[in-house]
């Protein structure tokens, strides 16, 4: 299983974001009190970025018509979407926010 490299985890902040791209997709990895969680950086709904969009815990907004997504695990939690988005295992090795978007 490849693993990606993101950023140093000391420049992602507790509830901001880092983006990486693979294969022509954005994958935001975001840091919720110290935990990195990944996920396609594509809102189901309209195919707008959810990087960006307000977090509340561990949900992410939609900035865009506010559909709200689990960070932990990629589940749509309210409309106006209605699937959810591909969710990542992330680890941090020797500082460095890691990413694994094997498919």
């Amino acid at each position: 299983m490849p693993w990606l490299a993101v950023a140093p985890a000391a420049s992602i902040a507790p509830g901001d974001y880092a983006q990486i791209e693979v294969d022509a997709q954005l994958i935001a990895v975001f840091n919720i009190d110290g935990q990195f969680y990944a996920i396609d950086d594509l809102c189901t709904h309209d195919g707008g970025e959810l990087a960006g969009g307000a977090v509340e815990g561990d949900v992410v907004i939609c900035p865009r018509h506010g559909a709200r997504f689990c960070l932990r695990t990629g589940a749509v939690l309210s409309p106006p979407a209605y699937e959810p988005v591909r969710s990542y295992p992330t680890r941090v090795v020797d500082g460095m926010v890691e990413v694994s978007a094997a498919t």
